[in-house]
């Protein structure tokens, strides 16, 4: 079985920076592309960037220039570094992995979120 566990979240001012980590753990070959998500409460669920296992990025228009995602493949851990984050960023942040498990299984996993509240 398989499990990401993110972290990171909380509270922080207008102008602030987080970074949200995601550790995936398990029966786990190869971690193809991984991403960040989120959404606010009675909205859809978002796209904010993703990665591929050769380091290709794309993000949403909204946090260009603010989001950093990164990913350690050696440890199957994902990041986003987040800055100058703004009120509207407020949202619960889910993690997402496609995963290749040793027995040949492909799978498409989400973390349980983690909490993300920008305000003064």
């Amino acid at each position: 079985q398989v499990q990401l566990a993110e972290s990171g979240g909380g509270l922080v001012q207008p102008g602030g920076s987080l970074r949200l980590t995601c550790a995936a753990s398990g029966s786990i070959r190869v971690i193809k592309t991984m991403g960040w998500y989120r959404q606010i409460l009675g909205k859809q669920r978002e796209l904010v960037a993703t990665i591929t296992i050769y380091g290709t990025t794309n993000y949403a228009d909204s946090v260009k220039g603010r989001f950093t995602i990164s990913r350690d493949n050696a440890k199957n851990t994902l990041f986003l570094q987040m800055n100058s984050l703004k009120p509207e960023d407020t949202a619960v942040y889910y993690c997402n992995a496609d995963i290749v498990a040793w027995s040949a299984d492909r799978t498409d996993y989400w973390g349980q979120g983690t909490q993300v509240t920008v305000s003064s």
